[in-house]
């Protein structure tokens, strides 16, 4: 008989994934805030649109460098600190991008933003494989992951309302100030399993499937031999391609709206919305999808896989299809298409990292992977900036999120094959590796 969670854990779950979803949602909303007052903000300090994409590229390179030691950081301390300290510096970061007067300034506020915001997502798969079931975990992957597509769509007409009403240096404050208030509040109410005293029936519903030693402390060597697997550099290559595409939409919409397709800035707040409301759905539907094929069968590693692949050949059919219609109403609802499956495949990677790794390298796998999404995530900006600044259109940057789609479900299908084991990696990429290095 399959093991039950307690009324306990049931309760724990339930304060952990709002915790979660609501970090998330300041998460994104802060980090979507220069994207929202581009404008204003290009107007106010004299920058170019190529200037842009270099200001939204900062930080995503801070963002994807500071995830390598966040997630070694996340295992080691737990989630409560690390989430702690997490939101603390990405609000300061977030307030002093309000106080800056010269595009270097900016570039420094934006990477302490980035370095406070790495730890957020490995932290919350530790959290994920630390409270739930192995059948669980789908699930609760798509439900705190869908906080980056809900984030996004509350971004647009929150932050839009905050800057016309106040301005876009106190819109920055504010949202700071928020994220200061929540850093407290989950320090005082988030607790790790270790902090718990946890019934033997409770531990073992939540460490059911789990290999020995999953709570031993994650060592320097064993996050380094995480590089040796073709899973790890499969979960790499293909977020490199997900996390370029969200980021293609995240940080040049609304600008798309204005520039390409003529809205004025308070119709962008609106309908810029809807496709990141279509993200939250697929983000939970992604969490959903790989739980429904781990109970009928399918292995852990094939049910996040398969998502992952199918979703990204799809999202670079939508992107195309936006990027050549002259119709304002077919590229929304192809964005908005392409957004549900990118965030689809992104809740199916997080979930992946739940079961790829041994469970004490959890958040270090996840953020290995978002290290490599990342790397995307910030290119997507710039080359997007350089391409419009060239052409005077988005049609080619679309195209071009397209074939890299492509050839991030093409990683996904060929490297990820099967789970990392807790002991020194063994086959033809890993002999490679060690003879190269």
């Amino acid at each position: 008989m399959a093991l039950a969670a307690t009324p306990r854990v049931r309760h724990i779950q339930t304060i952990s994934l709002a915790l979660l979803v609501t970090a998330g949602v300041v998460n994104y909303v802060d980090r979507a805030t220069l994207a929202v007052a581009n404008p204003l903000i290009r107007e106010d300090l004299g920058l170019s649109i190529p200037d842009m994409g270099l200001l939204l590229s900062a930080f995503l390179w801070a963002y994807a460098f500071a995830q390598l030691p966040a997630g070694a950081l996340a295992d080691r301390l737990g989630p409560r600190l690390t989430l702690t300290l997490g939101l603390s510096c990405w609000s300061l970061g977030q307030m002093l991008g309000g106080a800056v007067t010269s595009f270097w300034q900016f570039v420094s506020a934006r990477i302490v933003l980035g370095i406070g915001e790495a730890p957020h997502f490995p932290t919350c798969a530790r959290v994920s494989r630390d409270w739930f079931n192995i059948r669980q975990r789908g699930t609760a992957t798509g439900i705190w992951n869908c906080a980056s597509s809900l984030g996004t769509f509350l971004a647009l007409p929150l932050l839009t309302f905050l800057m016309v009403s106040f301005g876009w240096r106190a819109m920055f404050v504010i949202m700071g100030a928020a994220g200061l208030v929540l850093a407290a509040i989950v320090y005082l109410v988030f607790r790790n399993p270790r902090e718990t005293d946890l019934t033997p029936a409770e531990r073992a519903f939540l460490e059911e499937g789990d290999a020995p030693n999953a709570s031993r402390p994650v060592t320097w060597s064993t996050w380094r031999r995480l590089f040796g697997f073709r899973t790890s550099w499969g979960m790499i290559v293909g977020y490199f391609g997900c996390i370029y595409m969200t980021w293609l939409y995240t940080a040049w919409l609304p600008s798309y709206l204005e520039i390409e397709r003529h809205f004025t800035l308070q119709k962008t707040g609106l309908i810029g919305s809807i496709p990141f409301a279509f993200g939250v759905m697929g983000g939970i539907l992604g969490g959903r999808v790989v739980d429904m094929l781990v109970r009928r069968g399918v292995d852990p590693i094939r049910s996040r896989k398969i998502p992952m692949v199918a979703s990204l050949v799809a999202t670079a059919g939508f992107t195309v299809v936006a990027a050549l219609t002259p119709s304002d109403t077919l590229a929304i609802a192809c964005i908005s298409a392409s957004l549900f499956l990118v965030y689809l495949s992104s809740s199916s990677a997080w979930a992946m990292a739940s079961v790829a790794a041994p469970a004490n390298c959890t958040a270090s796998l996840g953020a290995m992977q978002n290290f490599g999404g990342y790397i995307g995530g910030a290119l997507a900006p710039t080359v997007t900036g350089f391409i419009v600044g060239g052409t005077g259109h988005f049609s080619m940057a679309f195209i071009t999120g397209a074939v890299i789609a492509l050839i991030a479900a093409l990683g996904y299908w060929t490297l990820i094959q099967d789970p990392i084991v807790d002991e020194a990696p063994s086959g033809p990429l890993v002999d490679g590796l060690h003879a190269a290095g």
